[in-house]
C-alpha cells in the first residue's frame, strides 16, 4: 500500500476524548502503519472546521455535528466532508451552576420548576452550534419541557473556557466534554445535572473528520491513520492501568492541561455530581469496546441531521440517507479495521432508546424529526 502523504497534520481540542489521537502518535501506532501524526492543539471548534476546509489540517478530532453541519452549509459555506471513524462514546455532561443547585435545581425536572418560578432569562452554553454538546443540551432541556431556544438563551463557548465563564457568573450552565464537567465539580462552582450517556446510552461523540477532497486524494493515508487510531483506542480500553496511564499523559500541558485528578475518575467510570451523589457509571467514556465504539453507523450521522431539522438549523428535510452515505466512509473504515485486526459490526443502522423513551433506529428520519412537540421550525 503506497502512502500518499506520510506526515499527517491532525487537530484536536483539549478534551479527554482526544486521547486516542495523542496515544496513536506517542505510542508509535502511527509509525507501525507508515505515517507520522503531527498534532495541533486548537482553541475552538470553529477553528477546527476552518482549518479542515482550508487544508491547514489534514484531519481532526471533531464534533460529529460539526462535520455534518459543514457538509450542509449550516453557519458556513457548504463543503463536502468525511467521517473516517468514531473516536469515542459517552463521557460528556450537562453542568448547572452551584447557585442554581442551591436554589434546588439539580436535575432536569427541578430546573424546569425553578425556571417556571423565577422568570428571568437563563443562559446555557454549548461548544458549537451544530455540535454534539448543543444537541445533548437541547434534547435534555426539551425532554423536561424546556424549549432551549425560547425559554432560554444559548451561547457558544470553547470547551476549555466553560468553567471560567461559569465561575464568573456569565451563564447558568453548560454542556461540554470532560474533563470540564468534573473540573466544575472539583472547583465547587457547578454540579453534574446529567451525563450525556443518561440522555443517550452509548451515544456517538467525537469523530475523526476530514474534507472529502483530502480523503479522495489520500485514501491510503486515511486507511493508515484510521488503523493507527484504532490500535490506540484498543490500547486505552484494554485495562484500567492503561486508562490511568492515558490520563497521566493527556493531562499534560501540550494536551488538556489540567490536573490528572480532573480526568481520571470519570475515565474509570467513577462519578460524583457535586451535590452529594456518587455512582459507578455503566456507560462511561469508551474509546473502543471491541470496535463497537469506533464503527461509523449511518444512523448516528442521520440522527444529528434530524436534530438540525428539529431546531430550525435546516429549513427542509435533506435526503438523510444519501447525505449520511456520502459523508460516512464506511468502506474505507472496514478496510482500515482489517489492517488493525478490529471486528466490524454487521449492518449500518442501530437502534437506541433516548432519555424521553423515544426509539431511534434510522428508519424514518423525516418522521422522527417532525414528531417532537418542542421544536423550532
Amino acid at each position: 500500500m503506497q502512502i500518499e502523504k506520510t506526515t499527517v497534520n491532525i487537530g484536536f481540542n483539549p478534551l479527554t476524548d482526544c486521547a486516542s489521537l495523542v496515544l496513536a502518535s506517542l505510542l508509535g501506532f502511527d509509525e507501525k502503519h507508515g505515517i507520522r501524526i503531527v498534532l495541533s492543539k486548537e482553541t475552538s471548534w470553529a477553528g477546527v472546521r476552518d482549518k479542515l476546509v482550508t487544508g491547514e489540517l489534514d484531519a481532526a478530532h471533531a464534533l460529529y455535528g460539526l462535520v455534518y453541519g459543514t457538509q450542509l452549509g449550516i453557519g458556513s459555506q457548504p463543503r463536502d466532508m468525511a467521517v473516517l471513524m468514531n473516536l469515542n462514546r459517552n463521557g460528556q455532561a450537562v453542568t448547572l451552576s452551584k447557585r442554581l443547585a442551591e436554589q434546588g435545581a439539580t436535575d432536569g425536572a427541578s430546573l424546569a420548576a425553578l425556571m417556571q418560578q423565577e422568570r428571568r432569562q437563563y443562559v446555557f452554553a454549548q461548544t458549537f452550534p451544530t455540535g454534539t454538546h448543543a444537541m445533548w443540551l437541547y434534547y435534555w432541556l426539551a425532554a423536561h419541557g424546556i424549549h432551549p431556544l425560547r425559554d432560554a438563551r444559548t451561547i457558544t463557548i470553547p470547551p476549555a473556557q466553560m468553567v471560567y465563564n461559569l465561575t464568573e457568573g456569565h451563564m447558568d450552565g453548560f454542556c461540554a466534554g470532560e474533563p470540564w464537567g468534573h473540573r466544575a465539580v472539583m472547583d465547587g462552582v457547578g454540579i453534574t445535572a446529567a451525563t450525556s450517556q443518561q440522555i443517550w446510552p452509548d451515544h456517538p461523540e467525537k469523530v475523526l473528520g476530514a474534507s472529502l477532497d483530502f480523503v479522495r486524494a489520500h485514501p491510503n493515508t486515511c486507511r493508515a491513520l484510521v488503523a493507527a487510531v484504532l490500535e490506540a483506542s484498543r490500547w486505552i480500553d484494554a485495562s484500567d492501568a492503561n486508562r490511568r496511564a492515558m490520563a497521566e499523559i493527556v493531562s499534560a500541558a501540550p494536551y488538556v492541561n489540567t490536573d490528572k485528578a480532573a480526568i481520571l475518575p470519570r475515565i474509570l467510570g467513577r462519578y460524583e455530581d457535586g451535590n452529594g451523589g456518587t455512582w459507578q457509571d455503566g456507560h462511561p467514556l469508551r474509546f473502543h469496546q471491541d470496535g463497537a465504539a469506533n464503527y461509523p453507523w449511518l444512523s448516528d450521522g442521520t440522527w444529528f441531521m434530524t436534530q438540525f431539522r428539529r431546531w430550525g438549523l435546516l429549513k427542509s428535510d435533506p435526503d438523510y440517507l444519501a447525505v449520511a452515505q456520502q459523508v460516512t466512509q464506511t468502506r474505507l473504515y472496514r478496510e482500515a479495521a482489517e489492517l488493525a485486526g478490529v471486528a466490524v459490526p454487521d449492518g449500518q443502522l442501530r437502534s437506541s432508546t433516548l432519555i424521553d423513551g423515544r426509539v431511534w433506529d434510522g428508519s424514518d428520519p423525516a418522521g422522527y424529526a417532525a414528531s417532537f412537540a418542542l421544536h423550532q421550525r
